[in-house]
């Protein structure tokens, strides 16, 4: 059982880190496809976007048998903060920010995301901090130090702000939606929000009938990017945490530079490929010092340290042949079969009563 137990873990272990770096290269290649949408109406593309998006979860949801969930007046307050900043405003930021500093300046800022997830994660250890930190430098070099006015930056920073939040204010949602419910709803949510504000910035500009490049395009945004890459996220987000999660953000200028090269926009230069390198490098650091997963046996989660081979026979022995039987912690301690496996004879859960039962022998 431990062996199979010791095979299974780094498989799982494996599948999740796979999981996260798919999410965040898939979310990546939103810049290069936008490109190919640039000049569809910024509000109703997205909205177009959004809504597509969240029919096709809601209908993942039903076919799953996940049923509708009431959400309490906080969690209500959670979504719809995840909804306005983590999506809406997050778009508007972006946009904002490549008007007035080019895509270079919103990429560089954007980088910093993993240095601060594993901040707000609670006390990082020196290797987490250094390994975010070569990331971040890693996803500098591969944007590019863009250049850009006072604005630019501000509204970079305001991307940055709910690049954070689309993770931060999820994870205590997961729990209990799941993350096809919190992918669906988050979506849903925003394509009101994007279509008041297309309204009142473009007025009924905001839609037209989209060209088959476009449509192509705003395809992919709602399949790929959306409801693909936002389910893996929330699905593995839980399973990793935020600090460790955070490190696959720096895969997103990477994912843009091999999005840029497959639809022939540019190979990249020197400087992007360090960076990559960097990025890579900063992930497998980070990475290396995560000791065992949560999971695993003898964690606290799986009940404690792992049993001795004393604790087992002593675990063995009949009940009725130890006077601590007689006791009522005893007799509690064999109901609740101290000796298997499940529940090991050393773990903190039996640990006390069985010493207790041995002074009052």
């Amino acid at each position: 059982m431990n062996a199979y137990a010791s095979t299974a873990v780094p498989r799982t272990r494996t599948r999740d880190l796979t999981q996260a770096a798919g999410a965040m290269f898939l979310a990546g290649t939103l810049a290069g496809v936008s490109g190919v949408i640039q000049s569809y109406p910024v509000y109703g593309g997205q909205a177009l976007r959004y809504l597509l998006a969240a029919v096709i979860l809601l209908a993942t949801a039903q076919v799953a048998g996940l049923r509708t969930v009431r959400l309490t007046p906080r969690e209500g307050v959670l979504l719809a903060g995840l909804s306005l900043f983590g999506l809406v405003i997050f778009n508007v930021c972006v946009i904002e920010a490549t008007r007035h500093g080019g895509p270079a300046l919103v990429g560089t800022v954007l980088g910093t995301v993993p240095l601060a997830l594993v901040l707000l994660g609670g006390r990082p250890s020196r290797r987490a901090l250094g390994a975010a930190a070569v990331v971040v430098a890693g996803a500098t070099l591969t944007a590019g130090l863009g250049d850009g006015d006072l604005p630019g930056l501000l509204w970079s920073l305001g991307a940055l702000f709910c690049e954070l939040c689309f993770s931060l204010l999820a994870v205590p949602l997961l729990p209990k939606l799941g993350a096809v419910r919190v992918s669906a709803y988050s979506a849903a949510v925003a394509v009101p929000l994007l279509t008041v504000a297309g309204l009142f910035l473009d007025g009924t500009a905001m839609l037209r009938v989209p060209t088959f490049s476009e449509a192509l395009g705003l395809g992919y945004q709602s399949v790929i990017v959306t409801t693909v890459a936002f389910f893996l996220w929330y699905d593995v987000l839980p399973r990793i945490g935020t600090g460790t999660a955070g490190l696959f953000a720096g895969l997103i200028p990477v994912s843009a530079i091999v999005t840029g090269v497959v639809l022939g926009l540019g190979a990249p230069s020197e400087p992007e490929l360090l960076g990559a390198v960097l990025v890579v490098a900063g992930i497998a650091i980070g990475l290396s010092g995560g000791g065992s997963p949560p999971t695993a046996a003898g964690s606290p989660e799986a009940g404690g340290r792992r049993p001795s081979p004393r604790s087992h026979r002593a675990g063995r022995r009949p009940a009725g042949r130890h006077r601590a039987g007689r006791h009522p912690a005893g007799r509690r301690q064999a109901a609740a079969g101290a000796g298997s496996p499940e529940v090991p004879a050393s773990s903190p859960a039996t640990g006390a009563s069985a010493r207790y039962s041995h002074r009052c022998s």
